[in-house]
């Protein structure tokens, strides 16, 4: 899934460049290069498949060449993530009706690639032989009230794979005094929003809680493929409900499975996240981008990868950002009021 904006992450993140499509780690790829790379040795890039605005279709084949063309579908508005799911669970099943699928946003991070390798690989497996709909839920590390929570049913695992286990209820993101209770108990996690199923499985489960969604990219089924799909998706997509996969299926479905991991993950939804998820020298600052010089600096994030010379003094706690022209300094602690830029 490539079609968000990242309007907290301005001013690397604008709804002309957003996050997934921009280097935010300073490492050479952008993050849906690193999404794309992470898959490598579990789906041939021929299965790959990326949804995104039809704004930033071209920007996705430039930046992944080994993706076939006919398997970036493009949104012409956005409606959150059950129309895009459902486009693309459809669009597969008129190829492949026994696939099994791994739904992923496109701009988030992963530290510890092998051991998401294998949670992936593990939980395939898993949906391969049963009927069931895997989540995957990140062990919490501190009481972040930025992400939705999984409660999980540890009493018993399943029998076909001892590290999966049924989900309780999901859980809106949270103010700080409930999440502190949560990351209390062992069977609370963070909601990454990534998926495991079984192209059968969620095609069913959209027929059952979500028919009119299903109707929709159904009726579509001899399109597929074809010169006039484009033109048909453009008339029926903006007339779907704006709905989180969440609401429309997880909450209401009954085989759901929870696969708790920990690979390094993070959303990358702010400043903050990156800031945590990044290398600090020994005055705690986060530095991206060549040639950075601080003095008397600490605690801060300094991100310009494309200016030739930074030089920072005397700042504490603070978010230093250069993108395109555009410059944001803003205190760490005071960052929500980045969204408002990022969307103007």
């Amino acid at each position: 899934m490539a079609g968000g904006i990242g309007s907290r992450f301005w001013p690397m993140s604008t709804p002309e460049k957003p996050k997934q499509f921009a280097d935010i780690l300073g490492c050479g790829q952008t993050l849906i290069q690193l999404t794309f790379k992470r898959f490598s040795g579990i789906v041939a890039p021929e299965n790959v498949w990326v949804v995104t605005s039809a704004k930033y279709a071209a920007t996705v084949r430039e930046q992944l060449p080994e993706v076939p063309p006919q398997n970036i579908l493009e949104e012409p508005c956005r409606r959150n993530t059950a129309p895009c799911i459902a486009y693309v669970s459809w669009r597969i099943k008129a190829i492949d009706p026994k696939a099994c699928i791994v739904v992923s946003p496109s701009d988030h991070i992963v530290m510890d690639v092998p051991e998401f390798q294998r949670v992936i690989s593990s939980a395939l497996g898993f949906v391969e032989e049963t009927d069931a709909i895997v989540t995957l839920g990140m062990k919490p590390t501190r009481p972040e009230t930025g992400y939705g929570y999984i409660q999980a049913d540890l009493a018993y695992s399943s029998v076909r794979n001892r590290e999966i286990y049924r989900v309780d209820s999901f859980h809106e993101k949270p103010d700080v005094e409930t999440a502190e209770r949560y990351i209390a108990q062992s069977n609370f996690f963070w909601n990454a929003g990534i998926f495991v199923w079984k192209v059968g499985t969620i095609v069913n489960a959209l027929r059952v809680y979500q028919p009119t969604l299903s109707e929709t990219f159904e009726s579509l089924l001899p399109l597929y493929g074809t010169p006039q799909e484009q033109e048909a998706i453009n008339k029926v997509f903006p007339q779907c409900e704006n709905i989180s996969v969440d609401y429309a299926i997880l909450e209401k479905a009954e085989e759901i499975f929870v696969f708790p991991a920990d690979f390094g993950w993070s959303d990358l939804g702010t400043w903050g996240s990156l800031y945590t998820n990044s290398e600090h020298d020994v005055h705690g600052n986060s530095c991206i981008g060549p040639n950075i010089s601080v003095y008397e600096t600490n605690n801060c994030i300094i991100h310009t990868t494309q200016a030739r010379r930074t030089v920072v003094q005397g700042l504490d706690g603070y978010i230093v950002a250069e993108r395109d022209g555009m410059l944001l300094v803003c205190k760490l602690d005071e960052e929500q009021r980045i969204k408002q830029f990022g969307e103007e």
